[in-house]
Order: C-alpha cells, then sequence, then structure tokens
C-alpha cells in the first residue's frame, strides 16, 4: 500500500489560497479592485505685465488659470498675480527664467535688449494684423523660431492673445503735421518707439501702471496703450483730450505666455498639453473680447467723456512708413538670428498680403461703397 506525504497545516494554507485567487480570476475578475493612487497636484504661480484687474488683458490671465484648474480636474492650480504684486511689469522674462513663478503673461517686445528679434513675435509698425500674424506663429515657422530664441533662457513661449490693430494714442494737442511731434513725450515701446524717435520725438518705455500719474503730472505728453475698451478703464480720457488712431505702431499685437521649461517639462505630459490648450483658448479669448466691447467703449469716450477722436494726417503717416520700413530694415542685420526670424517674416507677410489684396481689403473697400 502506497505512504502518502504529511501535508503541513501551512502547505495546506498555501493550496487553499491559490485556488481562491484562480477562482476569483476565472470566474469573476470584477471582484479584484485596482491599486489605486493619489495623483499629485501642483500649485503654479503667474506674473503679469498689467493692472490686475484690466479688462482683457488683466482677466484673460485669470480666466486661464480657472479654465485650466477645470480641466486638471484640480489638479493644476494657478495664483495669477498682476503687475508689482509679485515683481515689477518689466520684469516678468527674468522671473520667470529664474523660476520665481513658473508662467508670465507679457509682450514679446519688451525683451528686445536681450532677444533683438523679439518685436516679431509681437507687433511691427505697419506689419501684420491680428489673424495674419497668428497665422504666422501657427503654419508659417514663427512659433518654432520663437522657441529656439528662448530656449537659452530657461523659457517656452506661445501665443496668449492679441489686441488687433490699437489705438495710435492719447496727447494733450493736435497733430496736425509731422513738426508737431517734435519734442513731444510718449510713452510707445520697442520699434514704434524708435520711428517716433527717428520722426522727432522722445519714447519712453513705462510699465503701465506708471502711465496715468506720469500724463496727470506733465512727465508725459502722451502715451499709447491699446484700444478703447482698455483705454477708457485705463481713465486716460481724464488726463488728455485728444485720441488718435490707427495704430500704425501696433496693427496686431501678440501677447505672450511664457513658461518656465524646466519646470514646464517636469509635467506629466497631460498636464503640458493643458496647459497648452489653455493659452489657445486664452488667445482668441483675449481677441474676441477687444472685438467686441471696442466700439462701445469709443461710443462712451466720445458721447458722454467729450473725447476728440482724430485720424493722423495722411502725410504724417506716410512719413512714419517709410521710417518704420528703414527702421526694420535696420534690425533685420543686427545679427544671423534676427536675420532668420525677418526673412520668415517677411515673406509670410508678403504672401498673405497679395492675397488679402483681393480677399479683406477687395471686401472692406466694397463694403463702404456709399448705397443710392
Amino acid at each position: 500500500m502506497k505512504r502518502f506525504k504529511k501535508v503541513s497545516i501551512n502547505e495546506i494554507y498555501v493550496i487553499f489560497l491559490c485556488v481562491v485567487l484562480a477562482s476569483c480570476s476565472q470566474d469573476d475578475q470584477t471582484t479584484i479592485a485596482p491599486t489605486t493612487f493619489q495623483e499629485a497636484t501642483y500649485e503654479w504661480k503667474m506674473i503679469t505685465s498689467w493692472p490686475k484687474n484690466l479688462p482683457a488683458l488683466g482677466t484673460s490671465p485669470e480666466y486661464f488659470a480657472e479654465i485650466v484648474e477645470r480641466m486638471s480636474n484640480g489638479r493644476m492650480k494657478i495664483r495669477v498675480y498682476g503687475a508689482n504684486e509679485l515683481v515689477g511689469g518689466l520684469e516678468v522674462f527674468d522671473a520667470v527664467s529664474q523660476g520665481v513663478a513658473e508662467i508670465g503673461h507679457s509682450g514679446a517686445y519688451y525683451w528686445q535688449g536681450k532677444i533683438p528679434a523679439t518685436p516679431f513675435f509681437s507687433s511691427i509698425p505697419f506689419g501684420m494684423t491680428s489673424y495674419e500674424q497668428d497665422a504666422w506663429l501657427r503654419y508659417g515657422g514663427g512659433n518654432e523660431l520663437w522657441r529656439e530664441l528662448y530656449a537659452p533662457f530657461n523659457l517656452i513661449p506661445v501665443r496668449g492673445g492679441n489686441s488687433g490693430v490699437q489705438m495710435f494714442g492719447w496727447f494733450n494737442k493736435e497733430i496736425n503735421s509731422l513738426g508737431d511731434l517734435q519734442g513731444l513725450t510718449m510713452r510707445i515701446p520697442s520699434l514704434g518707439g524708435e520711428v517716433f524717435r527717428r520722426a522727432g520725438g522722445v519714447p519712453v518705455t513705462m510699465q503701465v501702471s506708471e502711465v496715468f500719474t506720469a500724463l496727470q503730472t506733465g512727465a508725459l505728453d502722451a502715451t499709447e496703450f491699446v484700444s478703447p475698451y482698455n483705454d477708457l478703464a485705463a481713465g486716460y480720457h481724464t488726463v488728455a483730450d485728444y485720441y488718435y488712431y490707427p495704430g500704425w505702431h501696433e496693427p496686431g499685437s501678440t501677447l505672450e505666455t511664457i513658461f518656465n521649461k524646466e519646470r514646464f517639462e517636469s509635467l506629466p505630459i497631460d498636464l503640458q498639453e493643458i496647459l497648452m490648450a489653455g493659452t489657445e483658448i486664452m488667445n482668441q479669448l483675449l481677441l474676441d473680447e477687444l472685438t467686441a466691447r471696442n466700439n462701445e467703449a469709443l461710443r462712451v469716450l466720445v458721447e458722454e467723456h467729450g473725447v476728440q477722436l482724430r485720424k493722423l494726417p495722411n502725410d504724417v503717416l506716410a512719413e512714419l512708413h517709410r521710417i518704420s520700413n528703414e527702421v526694420v530694415g535696420e534690425l533685420a542685420l543686427v545679427d544671423e538670428s534676427t536675420s532668420r526670424v525677418y526673412e520668415s517674416w517677411r515673406n509670410f507677410r508678403d504672401n498673405v498680403l497679395n492675397y488679402n489684396r483681393i480677399a479683406e481689403e477687395a471686401f472692406i473697400e466694397a463694403r463702404n461703397l456709399p448705397i443710392n
């Protein structure tokens, strides 16, 4: 008779456990709960060059923060700081580069002293309109060049809104000829400021929060900012009487959202994509808001506050255009990278303008024809 090996209690337990697990696996796999873990959450800071509650420019970053938090199901929380709350409005580039904040919202042309080509990623006098500029960035190679230039500064730039065609600005005297610009002190940054200087004016770069007081005290004779919606909120009509157009200096100013490159690339991929999607939403939102609100704001300025709306004389515009071509041509020769950006921008502009002559321009001309 064959003898069986005596089985220990521990061996019986192991056999029993294996049978139970096998049974669960075969009969009802859903009874085994998957392992769960708490996904990481992030609390980031976003600094801007604008007063906190300024319509469109100041409020769009707040909307960006809200929609990112919703899309990420609360995993990404962003606190927005206006100019001078954490750093000065013109210190955004350096602060994000150094990690003082993870995100910034500003205008690329403020950093021309660091990267000569930055005006091309913001606005060029007598250059492209908002949708033309957006198209160059997205489909004409602009984004790739922009990122290449910012990479050494530990930054990732993306478009974060557009003002559309701006107003030329607020003046305390009428401009009837080029001579009326001589000696005028005006807050006007970047290439527009250099054109203004060559036309006889005195350009000043100043953060937005300081402009009202400078106009009020006479430290400035004039200022450009954005357009009626923002300008009404800023109160410039209380310290200057004349409001001039068109905004030749900024025909379609792209605003930028910049990310600290190291911090951004350390995020999970889905949060990176959510942040990028948020910037695209903000880009369109800001332009839509200004387009929708500018006309009513202009009506209030003229009809309720008595602002004197004036168009620059054609001979003044023609001379400013001539000087602008000179200034932009000189900028293109500064260095090899600026030259590459200029060639990309110019080629795209020439092509899109050629089409728009028979599209947008022809339509607007036809729309403005008198009807009998």
